[in-house]
């Protein structure tokens, strides 16, 4: 609500055309980006680090975390891929150059090799002054690949610091966030002064089309023909698992919707307790395909209504580092949103278009949270029925079998 304010107010400041508030808006949202840039690459680093380098536990159920990784990495790579593929048949963006004007495209030099050989740091600052985002994911991987080697005794130290160290970063972002109602106005009174036509917001109401449909095909096609494949439900599964949905749906938190999830799974979708309990806190933690979907659509976007061109190549290689950076979001709040605010903030593309999605951010949120946790009960479903003649369970003992139906 303070940020709808805020918002019309930036409106009524924008209309009235003051230079004096013209002015403390650009002197505020100069100051806002400079924060978001300072907290940006520590933001994605961090977030992967701290997740990934605790997830080598799973290695005392060797098989079973597999599953649950296996699946995660599936389904967030299809999510992105979808919203790749609906952003470039949508187009939201177009030629988008009514915010940046007549901007050179921004490709990467030379061949694609010499652009891949360009993600790998020639040390481990470089990445951080340079502002390559590719090449914070690749030591964040490599880092976490490491630390999940060690001995049980160092790698508890290194993850507590990197853990710590996460917090503090979010901790930061959250007095950043306070702000954000100011930025709002200052954001909002800046685009409406410079609003010459009614394209930028034809392009934003396309913009948000683009999200809500790709959510809705990964949850209402992609992820129901993969519970096919296994020979599973989609439409009893849904049902088993609605009270969870919904709770996560007007929550906006999936981590809120965990402990329905999990009794919902067991009781109603005849899932192992040992499965459960621990299939859906590790996808609570890091399967999150809405995310994914989120940072792809929202970074194309903003970077190209401001005039920034991507080879396809790099189009590609945005379903990778989308997915990854779903992976490692977890329990950041707003994280979507900070993600994306993070990787823009790191390439140097004017955040202003990014902030005024912030107001319809709250509805999206809502969608998105219900379908992770969809996403997170799909992939719990295939790894049960995975894992049922491993652990010798007799088919009739899933209250969700494989032809769909209840056994009685």
């Amino acid at each position: 609500m303070i940020l709808l304010i805020a918002g019309l107010f930036g409106v009524i400041t924008g209309w009235l055309d003051l230079n004096a508030l013209n002015q403390a808006g650009d002197v505020v949202s100069d100051l806002f980006i400079r924060m978001l840039k300072l907290i940006s690459l520590p933001i994605i680093f961090f977030a992967l680090v701290s997740t990934l380098s605790g997830m080598g536990e799973a290695s005392e159920v060797k098989r079973l975390g597999g599953q649950v990784l296996k699946y995660t990495v599936i389904t967030t790579l299809i999510a992105a891929t979808v919203a790749l593929v609906l952003y470039l048949f949508i187009a939201p963006a177009g030629k988008a150059d009514a915010l940046a004007g007549a901007t050179e495209p921004s490709g990467p030099s030379g061949s694609y090799w010499s652009y891949l050989l360009g993600v790998i740091p020639a040390s481990f600052i470089e990445p951080f002054y340079t502002h390559n985002v590719m090449g914070v994911l690749f030591l964040a991987l490599l880092l976490s690949a490491a630390i999940m080697a060690l001995e049980k005794r160092h790698k508890a130290v290194l993850h507590a610091f990197f853990d710590s160290m996460f917090a503090a970063i979010m901790k930061m972002t959250g007095l950043i966030l306070k702000l954000m109602p100011l930025a709002v106005w200052a954001f909002v009174n800046q685009f409406i002064h410079d609003l010459h036509s009614q394209k930028v917001l034809q392009d934003l109401v396309l913009y948000l089309l683009c999200v809500v449909l790709a959510n809705i095909v990964q949850a209402g096609l992609m992820l129901p023909l993969l519970l096919k494949f296994k020979g599973i439900s989609p439409w009893q599964t849904m049902r088993a698992m609605w009270p969870a949905l919904t709770v996560a749906f007007f929550a906006k938190s999936s981590a809120a919707a965990l402990p329905y999830a999990v009794d919902c799974a067991e009781k109603n979708m005849g899932v192992q307790s040992k499965v459960a309990r621990f299939s859906l806190p590790l996808c609570i933690t890091v399967n999150m395909n809405a995310c994914a979907a989120f940072i792809l659509i929202t970074v194309l976007f903003v970077s190209q209504s401001n005039g920034v061109m991507f080879s396809p190549l790099e189009l590609l290689s945005w379903i990778v580092i989308a997915s990854i950076a779903a992976i490692g979001n977890a329990g950041v709040p707003m994280g979507c949103y900070m993600l994306s605010s993070a990787f823009l903030a790191a390439m140097g593309v004017p955040l202003q278009l990014l902030v005024i999605i912030m107001p319809f951010y709250a509805l999206i949120d809502m969608l998105e949270s219900a379908i992770n946790v969809w996403s997170d009960s799909c992939v719990t479903a295939m790894v049960n029925a995975d894992l049922l003649p491993a652990m010798g369970l007799a088919e009739g003992e899933s209250q969700v079998d494989h032809n769909g139906s209840d056994p009685t």
